[in-house]
């Protein structure tokens, strides 16, 4: 019968109270090195305290060595994950990095209408007002509807944008409203349907915005848009 003191199975699991700090930060050491140093040293240990009579044969020694391989193994394992994990959040953030100042369609509702106004020689001055914004359908359409509401929820335009391909399609609002006249600059949300010869086709609102800067947390990468929040790199549709 194989037999250990109780002073080291106090020490391997870390139970003492009279244990020095640098034991302590020994046994919190999870690396592959400290792993097997504490399991050959219960190994040996037990070969030490052994009953004469009744030794630890071959199969038991294998099957402890084979079990401290695998440890070992899963231990380096996640070491070399934790470092790829690493590395590609860092690869990520470059890529994105690239983003910054490029206008982006991603999945969401909100429009922002605004005016610009132009002045011509004669100094004649011109003011237009633009909403960019878009859908994408998973099959082409016959007929696709756009319907823009206020902050209050109230139908401001109903667009009918007839028949669409398969894919992403840009939408500008010129901010004219169902009566004829102007709407105030400002924010919006807008809803799509689809159909293709009476059979629903399914249809995706893309917000339009301009990546503004790059985060990096726990999580991932995120980009902040303007007009839409933040986003995941995964997330945007189409990069103009």
């Amino acid at each position: 019968m194989t037999t250990v003191s109780s002073d080291l199975l106090t020490a391997m699991n870390g139970t003492s109270t009279t244990s020095s700090a640098s034991s302590s930060s020994s046994l919190n050491d999870n690396s592959p090195d400290a792993i097997q140093n504490r399991f050959l040293t219960l190994l040996i240990a037990q070969m030490k305290n052994q009953d004469p009579s009744n030794p630890m044969d071959n199969s038991q020694m294998t099957t402890q060595m084979a079990q401290l391989s695998t440890v070992s193994g899963i231990s380096q394992l996640n070491a070399t994950l934790s470092t790829l994990m690493g590395n590609l959040s860092s690869s990520q953030a470059l890529q994105s990095a690239n983003m910054i100042g490029h206008s982006v369609f991603a999945p969401g509702n909100n429009i922002q209408l605004t005016s610009d106004t132009t002045k011509a020689e004669d100094g004649t001055e011109t003011t237009t007002q633009k909403a960019v914004f878009g859908v994408q359908l998973d099959t082409a359409a016959s007929n696709v509807t756009v319907t823009v509401k206020d902050s209050t929820g109230a139908v401001v335009r109903t667009m009918d944008l007839g028949s669409q391909a398969s894919g992403t399609a840009p939408v500008i609002w010129d901010g004219t409203n169902d009566a004829g006249g102007k709407a105030a600059d400002g924010k919006y949300t807008f809803t799509v349907t689809a159909s293709n010869n009476g059979t629903a086709v399914n249809a995706t609102a893309l917000a339009f915005g301009t990546v503004a800067s790059v985060t990096t947390a726990s999580d991932g990468v995120k980009l902040n848009v303007t007009n839409i929040g933040t986003i995941k790199p995964t997330d945007v549709v189409q990069i103009l």
